[in-house]
């Protein structure tokens, strides 16, 4: 999960600094769009909450005595 953090926080910040470059691309929302980058960021964030749940459910049922 630290991994994921560390890449929303680094994704959002770039997102913030080139933001101004696709400002003409976007249509109705503006470039700076909080609930935008929120809604990303959250997104993003429970892709990993499930990628990471998965082997670790999975993990949590082996036996290590028996590995």
């Amino acid at each position: 999960m630290v991994l994921v953090g560390a890449g929303v926080g680094l994704g959002l910040l770039a997102a913030g600094v080139l933001s101004r470059y696709v400002e003409g691309l976007l249509f109705g929302v503006p470039a700076l769009d909080p609930v935008t980058f929120g809604l990303v960021a959250l997104g993003l964030g429970l892709a990993g909450v499930i990628a990471a749940a998965l082997p670790a459910a999975r993990a949590v049922g082996v036996d290590p005595v028996r590995v």
